[in-house]
């Protein structure tokens, strides 16, 4: 049995959310963000929200404080051009500002080792960042019978079981080597990319996770919505995806916990490049 997750404390390890969408952002409107702070703050973190809008400078300054990173699902699909293909029509368009903020805070972690969790668009984005490619739409890709696509809120959301790899954190954390999991994505991972190992696949063999080969650095991505599925009803809890989604955000911060101590040492020193558009 493992240990309760950590309560929440003036020192609690602050974990860093960009917003999903500039719009949401421009609009002022924190209820499709809100369940990945709740999230975080029930598994005994700080979440601090991010701007799509900081400069270098700025962002700099945000990530010195830092000792995590959590990049959230989002209703735009990541640039094409990004991995080197032409958009299709079922592709959204870009969030320039989510893009480039996102790339700098994935550059930023991975020169300092951060603890990071991708969440669905996160993940894709994270993929791309390290010279992966992406399935633009599965269904008319895969012609898959499995419904990957949830079709927004009135309806109800889809589940479907994922094997999770032996030896994997996903399966470490589910306790099990196979659970089930909400769905909310049209596109998927198709190439992994650089240090990226596949940890679990649905049936019709969609990748729905993702881990650094390296285990060293916490770093997991997954294309379900924890967030969201981790707040089933408590008498849920002896359910495996219910459980998982409840342990990738506590052991999240419990891996930020583990580098916080730096934090103060690392203070003003964190440095952040705004990414070209053309990246």
């Amino acid at each position: 049995m493992r240990d309760s997750p950590p309560s929440r404390h003036k020192d609690a390890p602050r974990i860093g959310i960009p917003y999903r969408t500039a719009g949401e952002e421009q609009a002022r409107d924190r209820a499709e963000i809100a369940p990945y702070v709740t999230a975080i703050e029930e598994a005994g973190g700080e979440a601090e929200v991010i701007s799509l809008f900081l400069s270098p400078e700025e962002l700099a300054k945000v990530a010195s404080r830092l000792d995590g990173l959590l990049l959230p699902g989002s209703s735009a699909d990541v640039d094409p051009a990004r991995y080197g293909e032409l958009p299709r029509p079922e592709t959204t368009e870009p969030d320039r500002q989510r893009e480039q903020t996102d790339t700098a805070l994935l550059d930023w972690a991975f020169e300092n080792g951060k603890p990071l969790l991708t969440i669905c668009y996160g993940t894709q984005l994270l993929n791309v960042h390290r010279g992966g490619t992406l399935v633009q739409d599965i269904r008319n890709a895969l012609r898959s019978s499995l419904v990957h696509e949830w079709g927004g809120k009135g309806i109800p959301e889809p589940y479907h079981p994922v094997r999770l790899i032996p030896g994997s954190r996903v399966a470490s954390l589910a306790e099990t080597s196979e659970t089930v999991v909400n769905s909310s994505h049209h596109q998927s991972i198709r190439r992994p990319g650089e240090g990226l190992r596949i940890t679990a696949k649905s049936p019709d063999g969609v990748i729905e996770a993702l881990e650094m080969a390296d285990s060293r650095h916490w770093v997991v991505g997954v294309q379900w919505h924890p967030e969201r599925q981790q707040r089933r009803r408590s008498e849920d809890d002896a359910d495996s995806g219910v459980r998982l989604a409840r342990w990738l955000f506590r052991d999240l911060v419990r891996a930020a916990r583990k580098g916080s101590g730096a934090r103060a040492a690392a203070r003003g020193t964190a440095t952040i490049s705004r990414p070209s558009e053309d990246r």
